[in-house]
């Protein structure tokens, strides 16, 4: 299912997505917040992972395309993390240095907010971002995320969203 916001397009990635996603992916300083990919495989294996629970949760992260000339800008959304499980449903995203400072992760983050209350119901969300990286900070905090502790083994601040129960 696609998702379309004013500027984006969020689509189920497809296997053909993954080198252009490994560019950014990949990337050691686009990803300094982050882990990046050494190889293409790792990073197929990593989407693989993902797209696996999409199909037994029926969320993932989404191949993030700019609706303006389709190029894939990043990859983001809710997921529930098959390498690190035990955080509960989160929220992330990671996007190429040319579409950093453009709102586009605010985008994806009320377009993630909104799918996880109004479609999926869930209770909560949660998120992950280096205290350093003050951008991500602040697109969680506007998004409606709240920071409830740094967390000394991922050297990250863990946030919280408590989701609106619809009734």
């Amino acid at each position: 299912m696609e998702i379309l916001t004013d500027r984006l397009s969020l689509r189920p990635t497809r296997p053909s997505d993954v080198p252009a996603l490994f560019a950014v992916l990949g990337d050691k300083q686009a990803m300094r917040h982050t882990a990046h990919f050494e190889t293409l495989r790792a990073c197929r294996r990593h989407v693989a992972g993902h797209e696996w629970q999409r199909r037994r949760l029926g969320y993932a992260p989404w191949t993030i395309r700019s609706l303006a000339d389709g190029t894939i800008l990043g990859w983001g959304g809710l997921f529930e993390d098959p390498f690190d499980p035990g955080w509960g449903v989160e929220l992330g995203y990671w996007f190429a240095p040319s579409a950093w400072g453009r709102g586009y992760a605010s985008e994806l983050a009320a377009a993630s907010v909104a799918e996880a209350s109004d479609r999926l119901r869930l209770p909560e969300l949660r998120a992950f971002a280096r205290p350093e990286n003050l951008g991500s900070c602040r697109v969680l905090e506007k998004a409606g995320f709240i920071r409830q502790r740094y967390v000394p083994e991922l050297e990250r601040h863990l946030y919280r969203h408590a989701l609106a129960r619809q009734v």
